[in-house]
């Protein structure tokens, strides 16, 4: 009984200095692994991946958008200069006229008769001038042999110049009667589309002041569009002086935005508006189609003179610090730089950039959520930029 108690005893015994060793061990080997970590994290840093974009300048075209209307290049409203009943109207409403054609008819024979009339009036006068020419030579050759006085001569001379005053106004008034019959077919004064007859046939009309609005005719060759641009974009985007015509390009877009048309800058006005700030512009558009009409709405690019060397980033790589515009530099010990920037206009994903950078710069455009200033990185070259154009 005393001998089993002695061997409980030291098996206990033997099994409590086993796990003392176990703990002991497993102390040494958890101090040898804390003081080793350290070492290896400070010898091999862990450096993040990036896609970086070299700066370079580039020639791009300054393009800036505005909204205006279309207006015709010319616009003509036909009224009769002739009093009369319309007997004939020779368009179709919407029809293509040209120069010259004939659109109405004024009932033209009340003008002819004056025509006539008029003719006869001249040819009357000229058969009395030539009877007047007649009489004062006789009475000058009768004066030289003393068979007439020299009041006779007189007489005949003023009866002479009576006369020819008389044929020239009855060719005056022959010449008005023909004008006058020609106004009894209205004709177009430009080439263009016309719009429908207002009055049709059978119509009284009068000339004058208050002479009715009969249709009125559209050039639709070329057509202009006018708008407003702001005193800063006319300064920047033109070179324009009074011996040298404006050369900015204009590009317009209806509001389907199917098609652009290319144009340039006809005019800009003598003036700032001083209320607004802005000037009026007109540019000029080639129309070969007919589409564009006058008073529609459209979406208009002005265009810079030429091309400016400028330097552009991706709008992924700009960071926002308050109101500050930032970007990360990789330097050439590939470790990420904070770099304050200046920024312009927008074109097509990009900025352009007033100042900050500088060619040969390399800016980091992908994985800027992760990066920290003074963080190592491995830069990769990235085609996002590429040539803005």
């Amino acid at each position: 009984m005393n001998l089993s108690k002695q061997h409980i005893k030291l098996a206990s015994f033997i099994l409590i200095a086993t796990l003392l060793s176990i703990v002991v061990i497993q102390g040494i080997m958890q101090r040898s692994l804390a003081d080793e970590s350290p070492a290896e994290i400070t010898s091999e840093p862990h450096a993040m991946p990036v896609e970086v974009s070299t700066i370079h300048e580039q020639p791009i075209r300054l393009w800036k958008e505005f909204s205006g209307r279309l207006m015709a290049v010319d616009y003509v409203e036909i009224r009769p200069q002739a009093s009369g009943l319309i007997t004939e109207i020779k368009f179709e409403d919407g029809q293509f006229v040209n120069e010259g054609d004939i659109l109405y008819v004024i009932d033209p024979r009340p003008l002819k008769a004056i025509v006539e009339q008029r003719k006869a009036d001249y040819i009357a006068a000229k058969n009395s001038s030539g009877f007047a020419q007649k009489e004062h030579q006789r009475a000058s050759e009768l004066v030289k042999k003393k068979l007439v006085s020299q009041q006779v001569v007189d007489d005949r001379m003023n009866t002479k110049l009576i006369a020819n005053a008389i044929v020239n106004r009855a060719k005056a008034e022959l010449e008005e009667a023909e004008i006058n019959l020609g106004y009894a077919y209205i004709k177009a004064p430009i080439s263009g589309r016309i719009s429908r007859t207002e009055l049709t046939k059978g119509n009284l009309v009068s000339s004058g002041a208050n002479a009715p609005f009969l249709t009125s005719i559209v050039a639709d060759e070329s057509i202009y569009a006018d708008f407003e641009i702001d005193e800063q974009t006319y300064l920047r985007y033109t070179d324009s002086t009074i011996e040298n015509r404006p050369s900015n390009p204009v590009e317009l877009r209806l509001q389907n935005g199917a098609q652009i048309y290319s144009g340039m800058i006809h005019s800009f006005d003598n003036k700032i508006d001083p209320t607004s700030g802005t000037i009026r512009v007109r540019a000029i558009f080639d129309n070969p189609h007919g589409k564009l009409l006058s008073g529609m709405y459209a979406h208009l690019n002005l265009g810079s003179v030429s091309e400016e060397k400028l330097i552009l980033v991706s709008e992924r790589a700009i960071g926002t610090d308050q109101n500050r515009k930032f970007v990360y530099i990789v330097n050439d010990s590939n470790i990420a730089t904070y770099r304050q920037i200046e920024l312009g206009d927008s074109i097509d994903g990009a900025r352009i950039v007033h100042s900050g950078l500088a060619t040969g710069d390399k800016v980091i455009v992908r994985g800027l959520m992760r990066i920290q200033p003074g963080m190592l990185v491995i830069p990769t070259e990235s085609t996002e930029l590429g040539n803005v154009q």
